[in-house]
Order: C-alpha cells, then structure tokens, then sequence
C-alpha cells in the first residue's frame, strides 16, 4: 500500500511539475504578445532618439520626451554634456572613457530606458531616458555564423544544466511524493493493523495516531467501535455465564425435591407392612417436596413472562399510602406469629400512582419472607413511605443480621441466596427478589440495597408520582 500512494504521488507530482513548465512556457509567449501590442503606445517608442535628432544638437526639441516623463541629454566627441532637459541619469557635466563606457556597457542592467545614438556629422551621441515601467529580459541568441565548436560546447553546457535542472526536479518530487504518502499511509497502516487484531479477537485493541486531521477523527471512530465490539462481548460472555449458572441452579434445585419424590414413592411401593403414620409421612415430604418443585417452576415462569416484550401490567390509579397500609396490615399475623418487632410510619394524605396492586404486593411479601427466614426472633421490621422529588420512596428495613457484602452486587440476580448451602428450610428458591426489582421496574420505578451502617439492611422502592 505504502508503495502504491508513494508511486501515485509521484506521477501526480511529476505531471504537476510538467503542466507548470508548459503554462510557464505559454506565459513567457503570452507576455512577448502583449509586448508586442502595447509597443506602439508606450512613451519610450514614441519618442526615440532618431525621431528628434538633428545634425546641430541645439536645434533638438527634446519638450514632448520631457513632458512624458523622460530626458535628452547630448555628450560630445569629447565627453562633456553640453545639453541636458528633463530627466538625468548621468548625473556630471564631463565623463572619463571609462565612466562613459561603463555607462554604455550598463544601461540595460538598469531601471530606465536609454536610446543611444550617435551623430557622425555634428560628433555627439543623443541620449534619451525614460523610466521602465516593467521590463522582463530573457531571450535565446544563436548565430549560425559562430563557430561549430563553440556552438557544440555551449550546447552540451545548456543540455547539462537542463539535465541537472529535472533530475533535481525529479528527486525533489520523489522525496516529496514518499514524505507525503507516508503521512496517510502510516496511519492506515496502524488503522490496519488494529482492525486486523480486531478480527483476530483482541477487542482490547486501540489506535494512538497522535494526529489531529480527518485521521483523528477516523481514529475516533475506530476506538469506540472497539469499546463497543468489546463492551457487547464482555456482556454476552457474562449473559453466557449467567444462563449457564441459572441452567445448574434450576437443575440442582429441581433434582433435590424431584428425588425425594422419587424415592419416598419407590419406598411406598417396595415397603409392606407400613404403619400409617409411616404412610403419612412419607407422604408428607413427597407432598412438601413437590410444593418446593412446583413453586420453583411457578416463579421461573413468572420471571421469563417479565423478560417477555409481550409482559404488561393492569395498571390503576390508587392511592399508594392507603394501599400500603393495607399491606402492613395484612403482614402483621404473619410477623406476630414468626416473633418479630414491627414498626409502620406511612404518610397519612394521598398520594396516587399507576399500580398493579397484585403484582406490587408481591414486591413487600417477598421482602417480608426473605426477613424472617433469614433473621432471628426479635428482630424489628420497618415500613415507611415518603415523597422524594416527586416519587415514592419506600423503605423496607430490618436491623437483623443483614446481607454479606459480597452479595450486595448480586442480590437481584436469579438464584442468589444468603444461604450458600441451599438448604430447603433456611432459603428459597431465590427468585423472589430478582421477580420484586423487576416489577419494580415494570412500574418506572426500581428497587434497590442500601446496608445499614450499624446492622440490618433496607431494600428501597422508587415509583413515579402521577
């Protein structure tokens, strides 16, 4: 890649530099056309030294050179200026030869216009001066009288400078032409380079090209498309590992009651002989157990109907604090009977908000459930209500021996218990508080754990106001 743009860098250049000799040969013959037309009106042809030369200088008008801006001077046989009217370059009234043939030698070196010429009969040269307005010299000489070796040596010299002139032109254009692909070619190769280890599976990949052109911006672009393939891949790995953890929960919770089942019914019909208290109890735990497995199926459909698109709520206008109310108090036997403390401060005007009420009182029932199988006797329950920028803040609080720190990330996850043994009488089936955040959301709202800072833990509900 990088010699391809460095070879098409170079033609470009190359053909550039050819288009710029060939306009500057045409504007060289475009300038010698325009000479050409304007010649006859410029003052310095209008008035030329043959035009008012006379054979006795005094006789010379020079009034029409000096009203054009320009000057007549006369020098004699013997040097001496012995007229001058108008504009003088000369500047003495006697000249040396010297100074006078430097003065002929180098008049066309400065910025005026001189026409020379000399009068035989009166032996006196006629100078007229008029300043240059632009003058360009370049002209091409040759005389096929000259000798045949001179011309051959100042032909290879002018052949040998033309040569040097393009080479230099040449290595120029191609140190130019690699200096400037390799300002595009480097940052695409390391643009290259990162997609290609992109593809290769480092999604940790990123692209410095320290630039800040139309490249940064492409680099930009590059480095959140990687954060992003990244981010994407890091959460289906983590979705990957969470259904994996879910599929061994759901099998280990299902296969401890599903073969308790089975063997107490496989003893039922070897064992003879039973008594009917045996008979009982061992119908007892199949009974139980089948409960456990036919709950555990109940909430796990329950929770794949809440990840459905198709998953609504019946949503009523209610007044949130007379509801709660009636929440507390249906949960009071049950906290009584369990042996806990309960405390309630619920707001005592209306409040209103879109509810399912059936669906939302499992949120508080399975807050309620999961404080006393995990707490001891004695331990106090909190209920309160507020209004918070307008929304529903409730507390659910207990000061009992709260959750382990870390547990407080996953909490809401399926199949997250306090209890790691898994134990049937002191857990779940830990899907209660992944169902309650999810109806909480389901209402615009949410749930969330903040640990207290003495003991105990609060599990608060957010819903919007209407």
């Amino acid at each position: 890649m990088k010699k391809k743009l460095s070879n098409q860098f170079l033609i470009n250049f190359l053909v550039i530099f050819l288009l710029t000799i060939l306009d500057t040969v045409l504007a060289f013959v475009l300038l010698s056309f325009a000479s050409r037309l304007i010649a006859g009106s410029l003052a310095k042809n209008q008035y030329p030294a043959s035009a008012i030369i006379k054979e006795d200088y005094r006789q010379i008008d020079a009034s029409a050179v000096v009203q054009n801006g320009g000057g007549v001077q006369v020098v004699d046989k013997d040097y001496r200026v012995v007229y001058s009217s108008g504009l003088d370059t000369i500047g003495k009234d006697k000249l040396t030869v010297e100074e006078f043939t430097t003065f002929l030698t180098e008049s066309r070196s400065k910025s005026y216009h001189y026409d020379i010429l000399y009068q035989p009969k009166g032996e006196f040269w006629l100078i007229v001066t008029f300043p240059t307005s632009v003058r360009l010299d370049f002209s091409l000489v040759h005389n096929k009288e000259a000798a045949a070796g001179d011309f051959m040596r100042a032909g290879w010299a002018i052949a040998f400078v033309v040569l040097i002139y393009l080479l230099m032109i040449a290595l120029f254009a191609f140190i130019y032409s690699r200096i400037t692909a390799a300002g595009i070619t480097i940052p695409l190769k390391k643009l290259c380079d990162g997609t290609r280890l992109l593809r290769e599976g480092d999604y940790s990949v990123r692209v410095d090209l320290r630039l800040k052109n139309e490249f940064a911006e492409l680099q930009n672009t590059f480095n959140d498309m990687a954060a992003r393939i990244e981010h994407e891949i890091s959460l289906r790995k983590k979705s990957e590992e969470d259904r994996r953890r879910l599929i061994l929960d759901i099998s280990h919770d299902l296969k401890n009651p599903m073969s308790s089942i089975q063997g107490y019914a496989e003893l039922l019909m070897r064992k003879t002989g039973m008594t009917e208290q045996e008979r009982n109890e061992h119908l007892g735990i199949i009974l139980n157990n089948s409960r456990r497995a036919n709950q555990l199926l109940t909430e796990l459909f329950e929770l794949s109907q809440m990840d459905s698109p198709d998953f609504t709520l019946k949503l009523e206008r209610t007044d949130i604090c007379e509801y709660i109310r009636q929440i507390c108090g249906e949960l009071v036997p049950q906290l009584e009977r369990e042996g806990f403390k309960y405390e309630f401060d619920i707001l005592e005007e209306s409040v209103f908000v879109l509810l399912d009420t059936h669906r939302f009182s499992r949120i508080i029932q399975n807050l309620a459930n999961n404080a006393m199988r995990y707490n001891p006797k004695g331990t106090l329950v909190a209920v309160s209500l507020t209004i918070q920028n307008d929304q529903v803040v409730i507390d659910f609080s207990d000061d009992g021996v709260g959750i382990p720190a870390h547990l407080t990330d996953n909490i809401f996850k399926p199949f997250v218990r306090v209890d790691d043994s898994r134990n049937s009488k002191t857990g779940g089936s830990g899907l209660g508080l992944s169902i309650a955040k999810k109806i909480a959301e389901a209402h615009g709202g949410n749930l969330t754990l903040h640990l207290n800072e003495i003991k105990g833990s609060t599990f608060r509900i957010t819903i919007p106001t209407i």
